[in-house]
Protein backbone atom coordinates (compact mmCIF):
# COMPACT_ATOMS: atom_id res chain seq x y z
CA UNK A 1 0.00 0.00 0.00
CA UNK A 2 1.49 3.40 -1.11
CA UNK A 3 2.13 5.74 1.69
CA UNK A 4 3.25 9.66 1.79
CA UNK A 5 4.33 10.41 5.15
CA UNK A 6 5.41 13.63 6.24
CA UNK A 7 6.67 14.41 9.66
CA UNK A 8 7.23 17.85 11.42
CA UNK A 9 7.60 19.67 7.81
CA UNK A 10 9.18 23.26 7.85
CA UNK A 11 9.37 25.40 5.07
CA UNK A 12 11.16 29.04 4.07
CA UNK A 13 10.89 30.86 1.45
CA UNK A 14 13.57 34.22 1.42
CA UNK A 15 12.21 37.48 1.96
CA UNK A 16 13.12 41.13 1.87
CA UNK A 17 14.04 40.83 5.88
CA UNK A 18 15.77 37.43 5.59
CA UNK A 19 14.30 33.66 5.76
CA UNK A 20 10.55 33.95 6.46
CA UNK A 21 8.56 30.45 7.82
CA UNK A 22 5.94 29.16 6.44
CA UNK A 23 5.21 25.87 7.51
CA UNK A 24 5.81 25.14 11.34
CA UNK A 25 5.69 21.65 12.00
CA UNK A 26 3.47 19.73 9.43
CA UNK A 27 2.28 16.17 10.35
CA UNK A 28 0.55 14.03 7.64
CA UNK A 29 -0.11 10.29 6.37
CA UNK A 30 -1.89 9.91 3.28
CA UNK A 31 -2.45 6.62 2.15
CA UNK A 32 -3.63 4.65 -0.82
CA UNK A 33 -7.14 4.94 -1.27
CA UNK A 34 -8.12 7.47 1.04
CA UNK A 35 -9.05 11.02 0.33
CA UNK A 36 -7.51 13.66 2.39
CA UNK A 37 -9.05 17.55 2.02
CA UNK A 38 -6.87 19.92 3.43
CA UNK A 39 -9.04 23.25 4.31
CA UNK A 40 -7.91 26.52 5.47
CA UNK A 41 -7.74 30.79 4.83
CA UNK A 42 -5.63 32.23 2.46
CA UNK A 43 -2.16 32.56 3.19
CA UNK A 44 -1.87 29.73 5.62
CA UNK A 45 0.17 27.49 4.14
CA UNK A 46 -2.15 24.76 2.04
CA UNK A 47 0.07 25.60 -1.20
CA UNK A 48 3.42 25.49 0.00
CA UNK A 49 2.86 22.44 1.72
CA UNK A 50 2.11 20.91 -1.93
CA UNK A 51 4.94 22.59 -3.66
CA UNK A 52 7.32 21.83 -1.43
CA UNK A 53 6.26 18.22 -1.30
CA UNK A 54 6.85 18.06 -5.06
CA UNK A 55 10.11 19.77 -5.03
CA UNK A 56 9.80 23.34 -6.22
CA UNK A 57 12.93 25.32 -5.70
CA UNK A 58 11.00 28.49 -3.83
CA UNK A 59 10.48 26.34 -0.79
CA UNK A 60 13.71 25.63 1.21
CA UNK A 61 12.64 22.97 3.45
CA UNK A 62 14.22 23.26 6.91
CA UNK A 63 13.34 20.49 8.90
CA UNK A 64 11.23 17.19 8.71
CA UNK A 65 10.84 14.33 6.75
CA UNK A 66 8.67 13.46 4.01
CA UNK A 67 8.59 9.73 3.04
CA UNK A 68 6.84 7.91 0.02
CA UNK A 69 6.68 3.93 0.68
CA UNK A 70 9.73 5.04 3.42
CA UNK A 71 11.79 6.27 0.30
CA UNK A 72 13.08 9.97 1.07
CA UNK A 73 10.95 12.69 -0.72
CA UNK A 74 13.41 15.31 -0.15
CA UNK A 75 16.37 13.91 -1.44
CA UNK A 76 15.04 13.52 -4.83
CA UNK A 77 14.88 15.57 -7.96
CA UNK A 78 11.07 17.34 -9.45
CA UNK A 79 11.28 14.16 -12.33
CA UNK A 80 12.52 11.60 -10.02
CA UNK A 81 9.57 12.44 -7.75
CA UNK A 82 7.13 12.28 -10.20
CA UNK A 83 8.64 8.79 -11.52
CA UNK A 84 8.06 7.81 -7.91
CA UNK A 85 4.89 8.33 -7.93
CA UNK A 86 3.59 11.93 -6.77
CA UNK A 87 1.70 13.99 -8.98
CA UNK A 88 0.84 17.79 -8.64
CA UNK A 89 -2.40 19.47 -10.22
CA UNK A 90 -1.47 23.14 -10.32
CA UNK A 91 -3.85 25.84 -9.45
CA UNK A 92 -2.53 28.07 -11.90
CA UNK A 93 -1.18 25.77 -15.09
CA UNK A 94 1.52 26.92 -16.92
CA UNK A 95 1.32 27.19 -20.95
CA UNK A 96 4.71 25.13 -22.78
CA UNK A 97 4.84 26.60 -25.89
CA UNK A 98 5.79 24.27 -28.49
CA UNK A 99 4.78 21.37 -26.88
CA UNK A 100 1.66 19.48 -28.43
CA UNK A 101 -0.75 17.92 -25.53
CA UNK A 102 -0.42 14.14 -26.92
CA UNK A 103 3.73 14.55 -27.00
CA UNK A 104 3.70 15.79 -23.74
CA UNK A 105 1.08 13.20 -22.85
CA UNK A 106 2.71 10.36 -24.15
CA UNK A 107 6.56 11.45 -23.06
CA UNK A 108 5.18 12.00 -19.44
CA UNK A 109 3.51 8.64 -19.73
CA UNK A 110 6.96 6.79 -20.90
CA UNK A 111 8.87 8.29 -17.95
CA UNK A 112 6.42 7.71 -15.30
CA UNK A 113 5.68 3.67 -16.87
CA UNK A 114 9.10 3.02 -17.55
CA UNK A 115 8.61 2.00 -21.26
CA UNK A 116 6.78 3.91 -24.32
CA UNK A 117 2.71 2.77 -24.53
CA UNK A 118 2.45 1.13 -27.84
CA UNK A 119 0.79 3.78 -29.97
CA UNK A 120 -2.35 2.53 -31.42
CA UNK A 121 -3.38 1.52 -27.89
CA UNK A 122 -2.43 5.16 -26.00
CA UNK A 123 -4.28 7.02 -28.87
CA UNK A 124 -7.22 4.79 -27.87
CA UNK A 125 -6.74 5.41 -24.33
CA UNK A 126 -5.98 8.94 -24.25
CA UNK A 127 -9.09 9.60 -26.80
CA UNK A 128 -11.02 8.02 -24.17
CA UNK A 129 -10.46 9.70 -21.83
CA UNK A 130 -10.23 12.91 -23.29
CA UNK A 131 -14.31 12.50 -24.12
CA UNK A 132 -14.93 11.24 -20.01
CA UNK A 133 -14.01 14.51 -19.29
CA UNK A 134 -15.64 16.22 -22.44
CA UNK A 135 -12.64 17.62 -23.88
CA UNK A 136 -12.47 18.14 -27.71
CA UNK A 137 -10.26 15.23 -29.18
CA UNK A 138 -8.91 18.69 -31.41
CA UNK A 139 -6.76 19.98 -27.80
CA UNK A 140 -4.40 17.29 -28.36
CA UNK A 141 -2.31 19.00 -31.00
CA UNK A 142 -2.34 22.36 -29.10
CA UNK A 143 0.36 23.33 -27.33
CA UNK A 144 -0.35 22.52 -23.63
CA UNK A 145 -2.66 25.03 -21.78
CA UNK A 146 -1.65 27.65 -24.62
CA UNK A 147 -5.04 29.43 -25.01
CA UNK A 148 -6.70 27.35 -22.45
CA UNK A 149 -9.58 28.79 -20.42
CA UNK A 150 -9.23 27.93 -16.73
CA UNK A 151 -11.91 25.16 -16.87
CA UNK A 152 -9.75 23.50 -19.77
CA UNK A 153 -6.52 23.82 -18.59
CA UNK A 154 -7.97 22.32 -15.07
CA UNK A 155 -9.52 19.24 -17.32
CA UNK A 156 -5.55 18.56 -18.97
CA UNK A 157 -4.83 18.43 -15.14
CA UNK A 158 -7.45 15.54 -14.61
CA UNK A 159 -6.40 13.95 -17.82
CA UNK A 160 -3.08 13.51 -16.58
CA UNK A 161 -3.79 12.01 -13.92
CA UNK A 162 -6.22 9.35 -15.31
CA UNK A 163 -3.09 8.90 -17.66
CA UNK A 164 -0.24 8.47 -15.65
CA UNK A 165 -1.56 7.15 -12.81
CA UNK A 166 0.33 8.18 -9.87
CA UNK A 167 0.39 6.82 -6.60
CA UNK A 168 -0.13 10.23 -4.86
CA UNK A 169 -2.00 13.20 -6.19
CA UNK A 170 -1.82 16.19 -4.78
CA UNK A 171 -4.53 18.37 -5.81
CA UNK A 172 -3.56 22.26 -5.35
CA UNK A 173 -7.32 24.45 -4.93
CA UNK A 174 -8.57 22.16 -8.12
CA UNK A 175 -11.79 23.78 -8.03
CA UNK A 176 -10.56 27.50 -8.53
CA UNK A 177 -11.62 29.10 -11.18
CA UNK A 178 -14.27 26.58 -12.50
CA UNK A 179 -18.11 26.99 -13.32
CA UNK A 180 -20.63 24.42 -11.64
CA UNK A 181 -20.73 22.46 -15.05
CA UNK A 182 -16.60 22.16 -15.20
CA UNK A 183 -16.50 21.51 -11.29
CA UNK A 184 -18.78 18.68 -12.10
CA UNK A 185 -16.88 17.10 -14.72
CA UNK A 186 -13.42 17.75 -12.74
CA UNK A 187 -14.89 16.06 -10.29
CA UNK A 188 -15.70 12.98 -11.36
CA UNK A 189 -12.53 12.02 -13.19
CA UNK A 190 -10.81 12.60 -9.56
CA UNK A 191 -13.40 9.96 -8.45
CA UNK A 192 -13.43 7.69 -11.02
CA UNK A 193 -9.60 7.68 -10.37
CA UNK A 194 -9.85 7.49 -7.00
CA UNK A 195 -12.32 4.59 -7.14
CA UNK A 196 -9.62 2.12 -8.37
CA UNK A 197 -8.11 2.31 -4.91
CA UNK A 198 -4.54 2.62 -6.28
CA UNK A 199 -4.07 6.45 -5.69
CA UNK A 200 -3.89 8.78 -2.33
CA UNK A 201 -5.12 12.08 -2.79
CA UNK A 202 -4.74 14.93 -1.29
CA UNK A 203 -7.16 17.67 -1.94
CA UNK A 204 -6.28 21.57 -0.89
CA UNK A 205 -9.38 23.70 -1.02
CA UNK A 206 -10.17 27.31 0.19
CA UNK A 207 -13.85 26.34 -0.24
CA UNK A 208 -15.94 23.50 0.71
CA UNK A 209 -18.19 23.34 -2.53
CA UNK A 210 -15.63 20.99 -4.33
CA UNK A 211 -16.21 18.38 -1.59
CA UNK A 212 -19.76 18.17 -2.38
CA UNK A 213 -18.67 16.14 -5.31
CA UNK A 214 -15.46 14.57 -3.97
CA UNK A 215 -16.19 12.97 -0.46
CA UNK A 216 -13.15 13.13 1.58
CA UNK A 217 -12.21 10.31 4.04
CA UNK A 218 -10.49 12.70 6.23
CA UNK A 219 -10.22 16.35 6.89
CA UNK A 220 -7.60 18.68 8.18
CA UNK A 221 -7.94 22.58 9.09
CA UNK A 222 -4.70 24.63 8.46
CA UNK A 223 -3.60 27.90 10.18
CA UNK A 224 -0.66 29.28 10.39
CA UNK A 225 1.60 27.28 8.55
CA UNK A 226 0.19 23.52 10.69
CA UNK A 227 -2.76 21.35 10.74
CA UNK A 228 -4.51 22.57 13.76
CA UNK A 229 -7.73 20.05 13.46
CA UNK A 230 -8.46 16.85 11.96
CA UNK A 231 -11.87 15.00 11.74
CA UNK A 232 -13.69 13.18 9.31
CA UNK A 233 -16.52 14.76 6.63
CA UNK A 234 -18.61 16.39 9.06
CA UNK A 235 -15.98 18.81 9.56
CA UNK A 236 -15.94 20.30 6.06
CA UNK A 237 -19.51 20.81 6.71
CA UNK A 238 -18.54 22.72 10.32
CA UNK A 239 -16.63 24.97 8.19
CA UNK A 240 -18.86 25.77 5.23
CA UNK A 241 -21.49 27.16 8.65
CA UNK A 242 -18.58 28.77 10.80
CA UNK A 243 -15.67 29.53 8.98
CA UNK A 244 -12.49 29.55 9.31
CA UNK A 245 -12.12 32.44 12.50
CA UNK A 246 -11.89 30.14 15.13
CA UNK A 247 -8.91 28.67 13.88
CA UNK A 248 -6.59 31.77 12.47
CA UNK A 249 -5.00 32.17 15.97
CA UNK A 250 -4.70 28.58 16.79
CA UNK A 251 -0.96 28.18 14.48
CA UNK A 252 0.35 30.31 15.91
CA UNK A 253 -0.27 29.68 19.33
CA UNK A 254 -0.28 25.64 19.04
Amino acid sequence: MATLEIRDLHVSVDAENGPREILRGVDLTVKQGETHAIMGPNGSGKSTLAYSVAGHPKYRVTGGSVLLDGEDVLSMTVDERARAGLFLAMQYPVEVAGVSVSNFLRTAATATRGEAPKLRLWVKEVKEAMERLQMDPAFAERNVNEGFSGGEKKRHEILQLELLRPKIAILDETDSGLDVDALRVVSEGVNRVQATGQIGTLLITHYTRILKYIRPDHVHVFAGGRIVESGGAELADKLEDEGYEAYTGKGESA
